[in-house]
Protein backbone atom coordinates (compact mmCIF):
# COMPACT_ATOMS: atom_id res chain seq x y z
CA UNK A 1 0.00 0.00 0.00
CA UNK A 2 1.39 3.41 -0.91
CA UNK A 3 2.22 5.65 2.00
CA UNK A 4 -0.39 8.33 2.43
CA UNK A 5 0.73 11.85 3.14
CA UNK A 6 -1.53 14.03 5.29
CA UNK A 7 -5.10 13.30 6.17
CA UNK A 8 -7.34 11.81 3.50
CA UNK A 9 -11.06 11.27 3.74
CA UNK A 10 -12.72 8.20 2.39
CA UNK A 11 -16.43 7.81 1.87
CA UNK A 12 -17.99 4.71 3.39
CA UNK A 13 -21.56 3.53 3.12
CA UNK A 14 -23.08 5.88 5.69
CA UNK A 15 -20.26 8.22 6.61
CA UNK A 16 -16.64 9.16 6.65
CA UNK A 17 -13.63 7.19 7.78
CA UNK A 18 -10.17 8.56 8.26
CA UNK A 19 -7.21 7.30 6.29
CA UNK A 20 -4.03 7.54 8.25
CA UNK A 21 -0.68 6.09 7.26
CA UNK A 22 -1.17 2.39 6.50
CA UNK A 23 -4.66 1.85 7.87
CA UNK A 24 -8.04 3.50 7.65
CA UNK A 25 -10.84 3.46 10.18
CA UNK A 26 -14.27 2.68 8.86
CA UNK A 27 -17.76 2.24 10.18
CA UNK A 28 -20.11 -0.67 9.93
CA UNK A 29 -22.72 0.18 7.32
CA UNK A 30 -25.39 -0.20 10.00
CA UNK A 31 -24.00 2.62 12.15
CA UNK A 32 -24.68 6.32 12.21
CA UNK A 33 -21.54 8.01 10.82
CA UNK A 34 -19.10 9.93 12.96
CA UNK A 35 -18.79 13.21 11.08
CA UNK A 36 -16.74 15.30 13.53
CA UNK A 37 -13.13 15.45 12.36
CA UNK A 38 -11.66 15.87 15.85
CA UNK A 39 -13.64 12.87 17.11
CA UNK A 40 -12.30 10.80 14.23
CA UNK A 41 -8.75 11.94 14.93
CA UNK A 42 -8.96 11.10 18.65
CA UNK A 43 -10.51 7.75 17.86
CA UNK A 44 -7.77 6.87 15.41
CA UNK A 45 -5.03 7.78 17.89
CA UNK A 46 -6.59 5.74 20.69
CA UNK A 47 -7.16 2.72 18.46
CA UNK A 48 -3.50 2.76 17.45
CA UNK A 49 -2.50 3.16 21.10
CA UNK A 50 -4.59 0.15 22.14
CA UNK A 51 -3.24 -1.84 19.20
CA UNK A 52 0.30 -1.22 20.43
CA UNK A 53 -0.68 -2.06 24.01
CA UNK A 54 -2.23 -5.35 22.96
CA UNK A 55 0.92 -6.43 21.16
CA UNK A 56 2.78 -6.16 24.46
CA UNK A 57 -0.04 -7.66 26.54
CA UNK A 58 -1.26 -10.84 24.79
CA UNK A 59 -3.43 -11.89 27.72
CA UNK A 60 -6.17 -9.56 26.47
CA UNK A 61 -8.55 -9.99 23.53
CA UNK A 62 -6.65 -8.64 20.51
CA UNK A 63 -9.60 -8.47 18.14
CA UNK A 64 -12.32 -6.62 20.02
CA UNK A 65 -12.11 -3.75 22.48
CA UNK A 66 -14.31 -0.91 23.74
CA UNK A 67 -13.63 2.83 23.78
CA UNK A 68 -15.50 5.84 25.11
CA UNK A 69 -14.77 9.44 24.13
CA UNK A 70 -15.78 11.68 27.03
CA UNK A 71 -15.37 14.85 24.97
CA UNK A 72 -18.53 13.82 23.14
CA UNK A 73 -21.68 15.07 24.89
CA UNK A 74 -23.45 12.42 26.95
CA UNK A 75 -26.58 12.73 24.83
CA UNK A 76 -24.65 11.48 21.80
CA UNK A 77 -23.20 8.05 21.06
CA UNK A 78 -19.73 7.94 22.56
CA UNK A 79 -19.20 4.34 23.67
CA UNK A 80 -17.73 2.39 20.76
CA UNK A 81 -17.03 -1.25 19.97
CA UNK A 82 -14.02 -1.63 17.72
CA UNK A 83 -13.06 -4.70 15.72
CA UNK A 84 -9.31 -4.50 15.25
CA UNK A 85 -9.19 -7.44 12.85
CA UNK A 86 -11.63 -5.69 10.50
CA UNK A 87 -10.32 -2.24 11.48
CA UNK A 88 -13.74 -0.71 12.00
CA UNK A 89 -16.35 0.31 14.53
CA UNK A 90 -19.10 -2.27 14.80
CA UNK A 91 -21.44 -0.68 17.36
CA UNK A 92 -21.95 2.45 19.44
CA UNK A 93 -24.19 3.74 22.19
CA UNK A 94 -24.74 6.30 24.93
CA UNK A 95 -22.75 6.23 28.16
CA UNK A 96 -23.22 8.19 31.38
CA UNK A 97 -20.25 9.61 33.29
CA UNK A 98 -19.87 10.29 37.00
CA UNK A 99 -21.72 13.16 38.65
CA UNK A 100 -18.43 14.25 40.23
CA UNK A 101 -17.03 14.88 36.77
CA UNK A 102 -19.43 17.77 36.21
CA UNK A 103 -17.81 21.21 36.45
CA UNK A 104 -20.83 23.41 35.88
CA UNK A 105 -19.34 24.49 32.58
CA UNK A 106 -21.03 23.06 29.50
CA UNK A 107 -18.73 20.77 27.54
CA UNK A 108 -16.06 20.65 30.25
CA UNK A 109 -15.54 17.66 32.54
CA UNK A 110 -13.06 16.83 35.28
CA UNK A 111 -11.66 13.42 36.18
CA UNK A 112 -9.98 11.83 39.16
CA UNK A 113 -9.05 8.52 40.76
CA UNK A 114 -10.14 9.57 44.25
CA UNK A 115 -12.45 7.24 46.23
CA UNK A 116 -15.93 8.63 46.96
CA UNK A 117 -15.45 11.45 44.44
CA UNK A 118 -18.12 10.06 42.08
CA UNK A 119 -15.88 11.08 39.20
CA UNK A 120 -15.09 9.10 36.09
CA UNK A 121 -11.47 7.98 35.81
CA UNK A 122 -9.76 8.07 32.44
CA UNK A 123 -7.53 5.28 31.19
CA UNK A 124 -7.49 1.66 30.16
CA UNK A 125 -9.55 -0.93 32.03
CA UNK A 126 -9.63 -4.70 31.90
CA UNK A 127 -13.20 -6.00 32.06
CA UNK A 128 -13.43 -8.69 34.71
CA UNK A 129 -16.02 -11.15 35.94
CA UNK A 130 -19.70 -10.35 36.08
CA UNK A 131 -21.88 -10.28 39.18
CA UNK A 132 -25.43 -9.31 40.09
CA UNK A 133 -25.58 -5.94 41.79
CA UNK A 134 -27.98 -3.11 42.55
CA UNK A 135 -28.72 -2.51 38.87
CA UNK A 136 -28.61 -6.13 37.75
CA UNK A 137 -25.75 -7.76 35.91
CA UNK A 138 -22.53 -5.77 35.95
CA UNK A 139 -18.85 -6.32 35.19
CA UNK A 140 -15.97 -5.57 37.52
CA UNK A 141 -13.36 -3.22 36.12
CA UNK A 142 -9.63 -3.20 36.81
CA UNK A 143 -7.78 0.03 36.10
CA UNK A 144 -4.53 -0.47 34.20
CA UNK A 145 -3.17 3.09 34.45
CA UNK A 146 -2.15 5.45 37.24
CA UNK A 147 -5.21 7.51 36.45
CA UNK A 148 -7.65 4.68 37.21
CA UNK A 149 -5.79 2.05 39.24
CA UNK A 150 -8.23 2.47 42.16
CA UNK A 151 -11.23 1.45 40.06
CA UNK A 152 -11.74 -1.88 41.81
CA UNK A 153 -11.35 -0.24 45.22
CA UNK A 154 -13.88 2.42 44.21
CA UNK A 155 -16.38 -0.19 42.98
CA UNK A 156 -16.26 1.24 39.47
CA UNK A 157 -18.05 -1.26 37.23
CA UNK A 158 -19.63 -1.48 33.79
CA UNK A 159 -23.40 -1.66 34.19
CA UNK A 160 -26.72 -0.58 32.73
CA UNK A 161 -29.42 1.66 34.15
CA UNK A 162 -33.03 2.04 33.09
CA UNK A 163 -32.83 5.83 32.89
CA UNK A 164 -30.04 5.83 30.31
CA UNK A 165 -31.87 6.35 26.99
CA UNK A 166 -31.21 4.25 23.93
CA UNK A 167 -31.57 6.96 21.30
CA UNK A 168 -29.39 10.03 21.03
CA UNK A 169 -30.83 13.29 22.34
CA UNK A 170 -29.92 16.98 22.41
CA UNK A 171 -29.81 17.28 26.20
CA UNK A 172 -27.39 15.56 28.62
CA UNK A 173 -28.38 12.19 30.05
CA UNK A 174 -28.31 11.14 33.70
CA UNK A 175 -25.06 10.74 35.65
CA UNK A 176 -23.56 7.73 37.38
CA UNK A 177 -21.50 7.55 40.56
CA UNK A 178 -18.34 7.27 38.49
CA UNK A 179 -19.16 4.09 36.58
CA UNK A 180 -19.42 3.78 32.79
CA UNK A 181 -23.19 3.28 32.69
CA UNK A 182 -25.13 2.40 29.53
CA UNK A 183 -28.59 1.60 28.27
CA UNK A 184 -29.84 -1.94 28.96
CA UNK A 185 -30.41 -2.82 25.31
CA UNK A 186 -26.90 -1.70 24.42
CA UNK A 187 -25.55 -3.51 27.49
CA UNK A 188 -27.11 -6.73 26.23
CA UNK A 189 -25.02 -6.47 23.08
CA UNK A 190 -21.88 -5.76 25.10
CA UNK A 191 -22.71 -8.70 27.34
CA UNK A 192 -22.73 -11.15 24.45
CA UNK A 193 -19.31 -10.00 23.34
CA UNK A 194 -17.79 -10.04 26.83
CA UNK A 195 -19.23 -13.41 27.82
CA UNK A 196 -18.14 -15.10 24.60
CA UNK A 197 -14.58 -13.78 24.76
CA UNK A 198 -11.90 -16.26 25.87
CA UNK A 199 -9.68 -13.39 27.00
CA UNK A 200 -10.49 -10.22 28.98
CA UNK A 201 -11.64 -7.30 26.88
CA UNK A 202 -10.19 -3.82 27.26
CA UNK A 203 -12.21 -0.65 27.78
CA UNK A 204 -10.50 2.70 27.18
CA UNK A 205 -12.05 5.92 28.52
CA UNK A 206 -10.41 9.04 27.10
CA UNK A 207 -10.95 12.78 26.82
Amino acid sequence: MKKLFGVVFMMVSLGLGYLYSKKNLSLSTELKPISNDEVQKRLHLKVREIEKYLKNNPKYNDEIFFLADLKIASGNNRFFIFNLKENKLTDQGLMAHGSGSETGVEGKLQFSNIPNSYTTSLGKYAIGNDYIGKFGKAYKLYGLDQTNNKAFERFIVLHYYEKVPYEEQSSPICNSLGCPMVNETFFNRLEKIIDSSKKPILLYLYY
